[in-house]
């Protein structure tokens, strides 16, 4: 079975190159500005990057301009974190990974970048696939950029494991490497995700240690799915408290009367929502189900995921609604809401120059509507030439 490996990645391949007895130095001044997204202006970080850099090179590679791979595996486990947890995976034989997916997750900091492009190239060069994802402004700078950078790997987990999990991945996460605010985050992702396995390696050993996957249950009863669906949609709407009522406090972030999902909301939401998205039509704010709808979300829904996948744009589309204040003209273009052309004559007596039409990503179906007095009126909803035909 071919496994998804995700690594979060810290910069250990530059600091285990550090003489400590010696280039201490060189240890404060990365801790100092590890935060930081460039270095170009700093030829003191730049110098000691560029020396541990070839340090580590050497350490993976015989010779390096050649890029031929060091017999010495102790000597290359010793350079990584990263590199040590993947080696016990395979059991220092990373020929058996080559049907395997590697992602590696890194910092948006230069330090990180410089650390998981070393680290991804020397995989890449023993033959296997791998990748890097650098969530946005994730760091330890601040709170607030280290609470968005993990929202937005929450969003990038929920796009990319699932899929995996239908072709029947063996998901593994290796947290060996990455600073201790990322793993701990990783380590409960993997659970709420039933990761196969999670590695961990103690600091000086090689001797792999697995946790197998554990049985995470949310309970539903606390989710609001119409509330849940639109805090996390990409409009990002604020809820009113009075409708959070009984929702715990640590899956909202509450600002005055009103709340937004937060780290652990969403997390939480991810785990759930193709459960809670897949069941009979919600009521959402500011669309009006007409009946010609309704009978065709009857006829067309004949299995779960199209239903969760309506519902997300549903969702979508009534946030953008509420925070646009009903104007369809600044909605984004991901929606592909625009209006239809001809003056041909449609079931209502409306013009089909009147009606608008939205897409449900990556189907090719869609919905067709009319915008009136601040309210959507969902009309058609099917394949491609059957709403084109009868909007």
């Amino acid at each position: 079975m071919p496994r998804l490996v995700i690594s979060t990645v810290g910069t250990s391949i530059l600091t285990n190159q550090i003489n400590m007895r010696s280039e201490s130095d060189w240890s404060d001044l990365l801790e100092a500005r590890a935060n930081d997204k460039k270095i170009d202006n700093n030829e003191d970080v730049l110098e000691a990057i560029e020396e541990l850099t070839g340090r580590a090179k050497k350490k993976l590679y015989s010779h390096p301009e050649q890029k031929t791979i060091n017999d010495d595996i102790e000597e290359i486990r010793r350079a990584s974190a990263e590199l040590n947890g993947i080696y016990g995976l395979y059991r220092d034989r990373l020929n058996q990974g080559n049907q395997d997916i590697h992602w590696l997750i890194t910092t948006d900091t230069a330090q990180g970048q410089v650390s998981a492009e070393l680290i991804r190239d020397f995989l890449m060069d023993n033959h296997l696939v791998v990748d890097i994802h650098t969530p946005q402004d994730l760091s330890t700078a601040s709170t607030e950029n280290f609470t968005n950078g993990i929202d937005e790997l929450l969003k990038w987990f929920d796009e990319i494991i699932p899929g995996y999990q239908d072709d029947r991945y063996h998901i593994c996460f290796n947290l060996v490497g990455g600073f201790k605010a990322l793993q701990g985050y990783a380590n409960t992702i993997g659970m709420f995700y039933q990761a196969d396995e999670m590695i961990y390696i103690f600091e000086g050993s090689s001797e792999v240690i697995t946790i197998p996957r554990l049985p995470i249950q949310v309970n539903h009863s606390a989710i609001k799915p119409v509330q849940f669906a639109l805090m996390a949609s990409e409009v990002s709407v604020s809820v009113k408290l009075s409708e959070l009522q009984s929702v715990p406090e640590t899956l909202i972030y509450v600002v005055g009367e009103e709340a937004t999902l937060s780290n652990w909301g969403r997390l939480t939401w991810n785990k759930c929502k193709r459960e809670l998205l897949a069941k009979d039509l919600l009521e959402f704010p500011c669309l009006v189900y007409q009946d010609c709808f309704k009978k065709d979300y009857k006829k067309n829904n004949v299995d779960s995921q199209r239903k969760f996948e309506l519902h997300e744009v549903l969702s979508e589309v009534s946030g953008s609604m509420l925070k646009f204040k009903g104007d369809t003209t600044r909605f984004d273009s991901r929606l592909h809401f625009s209006r239809y052309e001809g003056g041909k004559k449609c079931e209502g007596g409306v013009r089909k120059n009147q009606i608008d039409h939205f897409y449900i990503k990556n189907t090719g179906w869609r919905v067709s509507c009319i915008a009136k007095e601040g309210k959507l009126y969902l009309r058609h909803y099917g394949e491609h030439d059957y709403v084109n035909d009868n909007p």
